[in-house]
């Protein structure tokens, strides 16, 4: 694996990082800074051999094709690069960071190619260029042709085969150019490797969310892997439906029912014996906590309420079986835990995992990262992925991506 630890001779070097700064933003203030703090380290290595490190990333959403002129010069707005430039100064003291309001052509060649030893150019986001999404050969050519090296750290991005992300370093290794992973990318790729290679067992994976359907693929994957999937969030009443058990007005894929039996019948997937119910999403008044009968199909969510969370029952059965793992997959809250009457089993879910001491544990990023984090847990897992697509990508594609393959 091409770590940038073996980058050689990058003084004076023109160092193109593509880092993940796609950062939640409230207007043109940075919410939470993390994926910048986590891109310090290889920033900091690079600046520390007198490279000239030029950063990349996309930000937000540009609808290319989708809307007028006038709407995307809205959605270029709303997802400015600039936004970052302050927070990016001020973990980075003593350092001169600048930024090219340019995303391609000469007037980017010139901010490159002006920058000193040590120095960090912030580039404008990548998705203002309408062939970032598409791989655009002449993208990836204008943006590889001033620079001599390439850093993957975009953990969040590495599953799209992007200009970025993808072509640049395919021209630069072709060229005979240095490219490597950085240190978030070497760390996720180490500790995800456990869950790609599932040799640690008893291994038990809780899954959430809100669809089977986008759980599919790593479903599949994790039933050759794992010893049991735990199963929450609006995903389970698809699995309860399958089985012949009402649900409700609880969310449900009838297209999913055939292989949501399927798996269950594997003897592998747990599902929730209680659940928390509402008789609304948005105004709730009436409140129900409902024990099911998985054998009996008794006891089903009567009718006018729907699942938001497990219940207390379903709490203990899920720890006994956590309390027992030697590793831990988690990717999706087990109910609805923005809401405060349904957030208890996803604290109870992050609090059995930590509290088993003996086993490695990972989340897969995303809604399970953000929970965690709120809920002060967060720094008690073995490893906290910084991307959500991405983990279960590389899960599904027994641990390949694009943006790691093309490193080699």
């Amino acid at each position: 694996m091409n770590t940038i630890d073996k980058l050689t001779g990058l003084k004076g070097k023109k160092v193109l990082v593509r880092v993940d700064f796609n950062v939640p933003l409230k207007g043109s203030e940075v919410r939470d800074d993390n994926r910048i703090v986590q891109a310090l380290p290889t920033i900091k290595k690079l600046l520390s051999e007198g490279a000239r490190v030029v950063l990349m990333s996309h930000l937000g959403k540009i609808k290319w094709g989708k809307v007028d002129d006038e709407e995307i010069a809205k959605e270029k707005a709303k997802n400015n690069m600039e936004y970052v430039l302050p927070v990016l100064e001020k973990h980075l003291p003593g350092v001169k960071v600048y930024f090219s309001p340019e995303t391609s052509g000469e007037k980017l060649a010139e901010h490159i190619n002006a920058l000193n030893d040590g120095e960090v150019l912030l580039v404008q986001n990548t998705r203002y260029e309408k062939g970032e999404s598409k791989n655009s050969p002449e993208l990836a050519a204008d943006w590889a042709k001033d620079v001599d090296a390439f850093v993957m750290d975009a953990f969040g991005s590495a599953h799209r085969a992007h200009a970025s992300t993808y072509g640049v370093p395919e021209i630069l290794k072709k060229e005979g150019k240095q490219v490597a992973l950085g240190y978030l990318m070497e760390k996720e790729v180490k500790n995800l490797g456990a869950c790609v290679k599932g040799d640690e067992h008893p291994y038990v994976a809780i899954l959430g969310g809100f669809k089977v359907s986008d759980k599919i693929k790593v479903i599949d994957a994790l039933l050759k892997k794992c010893d049991k999937i735990l199963i929450g969030g609006a995903m389970a009443y698809t699995f309860y439906k399958a089985l012949g058990i009402g649900i409700g007005n609880s969310p449900c894929e009838d297209d999913q029912l055939d292989y949501a039996k399927k798996c269950y019948e594997s003897g592998k997937v747990v599902l929730p014996i209680d659940n928390v119910c509402a008789n609304s999403f948005d105004n709730p008044t009436e409140f129900k906590t409902v024990e099911t009968n998985l054998e009996t199909k008794e006891s089903p969510i009567p009718e006018g309420f729907q699942g938001l969370d497990i219940g207390p029952k379903s709490v203990e059965l899920y720890a006994s079986i956590i309390k027992t793992a030697k590793l831990v997959f988690w990717n999706g809250p087990v109910g609805v835990f923005e809401k405060q009457e349904f957030k208890a089993g996803t604290v109870a879910v992050c609090k059995a995992i930590t509290e088993n001491h003996d086993a490695f544990t990972v989340i897969g990023g995303g809604d399970s990262a953000a929970a965690a984090k709120e809920f002060g847990y967060a720094d008690k897992f073995s490893h906290v992925s910084t991307g959500g697509g991405a983990s279960l990508e590389m899960i599904e594609n027994d641990g390949h991506l694009p943006g790691i393959d093309v490193i080699g």
